[in-house]
């Protein structure tokens, strides 16, 4: 495969996953909406989202970050030498390690939940004993829904691994449907209780949705491998030497993705005692944020891991740098504006979205003040999304993690400064919180950036600045714009300000790229009038 194929392969794929992540996100924010009309920033509220912390840690421990980015660049290795028979068998094992594993870690929580949430995960609730048994009944509940997705997030990994992203992309959706089911047909009779098995039904739809696409691979498998129903029949296989390797890989992933757990546990501990509704704005704001950095950011690099998995196994070295570029300098060409349009249209587009029912004009004051500092790291978080994925197709975990590891230290210890900085200038202590995350992924993404450089002999760094000085002034227009906007428009309602301001500075920003002559926005026009020719001629034939 040439560059110029593969960096094709990656953009359509990367527009199939980001069209799914789109609408997962727009799933995302119609729960978010329905939600906070239910219940608004309440103290319960506040118990749901901590107790979801725990069964979303489990799932990103053993599945979600560390064997997903362990697994499939084994994976797709097997796969690109044609190893099909040893690429189905290490699947096999791994979902039986999956599942009971998280079985055991789901049980052993749930039996010491009250010792959890006391000196753990919100010891702030201990001082509201009805908050406190409530938080521990949240947290057993939503438990069953990290099993699921443990075998959900490894099904998407041999799927991925095939090309195939529509399906694995829409899964967070469903996800989100299922809350949206228990936040309207559950929660009227089972209050917050409706909430947390709208996250288990949630779980439920996240992996039977995969099934269909998983059989149909695995009857192309079984008949082309005669051995592979016995082989599926295996427990673990930890003799096999690639399930050794992807175990081995593993280890310094999990451990980067406990050091980030860790941080968002310390956080949710620091905001159980703020004053009440910070660990629900926390969410809300986080939230939005990786709403864009979902769109943006998880559609490329999702996309791209698996030709950068091949790539290295092939050794194509110099591809892989071109598509990494490539990969970056399209990142910066959306997370750069978006991350000034969250800043400058924050507190209407909060209001616009959530300011209703249960959700009051102080819960707008918070999420805004926490989205504010979020919204200053997407940049970073979107860069770094792309950069662990490069490392992790060269089948190194230990770099990433080591400075993950860094990085998530001084989250922590940024967190503690910041938040009591805030609260001594008279500022809300979560949006200190946030400003220490936005800093701390910053700095986790110069140094990934520093040493892929190295190891690529370089990432085309003249062809990224070029495109992003004018990326820097396209956007610095943008701001000026949606300043002004600001200002005219006070007297306005609530939904004109929000839209009016985003379509106001998405016109501002693509006439400044054009102006300028942003080489991906080039090639972006390009292709859209190529589909249009194409579309005409069918049509006149």
């Amino acid at each position: 495969m040439t560059t110029s194929n593969a960096n094709k392969q990656i953009a359509r794929a990367a527009g199939t996953v980001m069209f799914a992540i789109l609408f997962g996100q727009l799933a995302g924010l119609a729960r978010g909406i329905i939600v906070a009309n239910t219940f608004g920033a309440s103290p319960e509220l506040d118990a749901f989202f901590a107790a979801n912390r725990v069964s979303e840690t489990l799932f990103l421990l053993v599945a979600g970050g560390a064997l997903g980015s362990a697994f499939i660049p084994t994976f797709t290795g097997l796969l690109a030498k044609d190893e099909t028979d040893s690429a189905w068998r290490l699947a096999s094992s791994l979902a039986n390690a999956v599942t009971l594993t998280l079985s055991l870690l789901a049980a052993l929580i749930a039996l010491f939940a009250p010792q959890v949430v006391r000196f753990a995960l919100a010891p702030g609730f201990s001082a509201d004993p009805q908050l406190f048994s409530l938080t521990v009944s949240l947290l057993r509940i939503q438990l069953i829904s990290a099993v699921l997705f443990g075998l959900g997030g490894l099904i998407v990994g041999i799927l991925n691994a095939h090309q195939i992203f529509l399906i694995p992309a829409l899964t967070p959706a469903m996800y989100q449907l299922g809350i949206i089911f228990g936040a309207i047909f559950l929660a009227p009779s089972m209050g917050i209780f409706g909430l947390a098995w709208g996250v288990v039904v949630g779980a439920v739809l996240y992996l039977v949705v995969q099934i269909p696409s998983l059989i149909k691979l695995l009857r192309t498998a079984y008949s082309v491998l005669p051995n592979t129903q016995y082989e599926v029949r295996n427990i673990l296989s930890l003799h096999d030497p690639h399930v050794r390797q992807v175990l081995t890989l593993m280890i310094p992933r999990l451990l980067g993705v406990a050091v980030v757990q860790l941080n968002f546990w310390v956080n949710t501990n620091l905001a159980s005692n703020m004053e009440e509704g910070s660990v629900a704005s926390l969410t809300y704001a986080f939230s939005l944020m990786i709403m864009a950095q979902a769109a943006i950011a998880q559609s490329v690099a999702i996309a791209a891991m698996p030709t950068f998995s091949a790539q290295h196994a092939l050794g194509k070295l110099d591809e892989m740098r071109a598509s990494l570029a490539a990969s970056l300098r399209g990142i910066l060409l959306m997370a750069v504006p978006a991350s000034v349009g969250l800043i400058l249209l924050r507190e209407p587009l909060i209001s616009f979205l959530y300011q209703r029912g249960e959700f009051d004009s102080r819960d707008v004051q918070l999420v805004a003040w926490a989205l504010l500092w979020f919204a200053a790291g997407l940049v970073g978080h979107s860069i770094m999304e792309v950069l662990t994925r490069a490392f992790y197709a060269q089948q190194d975990t230990k770099t990433p993690v080591l400075i993950g590891t860094i990085a998530m230290g001084l989250n922590v210890l940024f967190s503690i400064l910041f938040s009591k900085w805030f609260a001594q200038i008279g500022w809300f202590p979560l949006g200190g919180l946030a400003l220490a995350n936005s800093l701390a992924t910053a700095l986790e993404a110069t140094a990934l950036f520093i040493f892929m450089r190295k190891r690529l002999n370089g990432i085309e760094g003249k062809l990224i600045f070029n495109s992003a000085w004018r990326v820097a002034l396209a956007t610095l227009g943008m701001g000026v714009g949606l300043e002004w906007w600001n200002q005219a428009a006070l007297s306005q309602t609530r939904w004109l300000i929000a839209l009016g301001g985003v379509a106001l500075g998405g016109v501002i920003y693509l006439m400044g790229v054009a102006i300028l002559k942003v080489p991906e926005i080039q090639i972006v026009i390009r292709a859209v009038m190529r589909r249009l020719l194409r579309g005409a001629r069918r049509h006149s034939q």
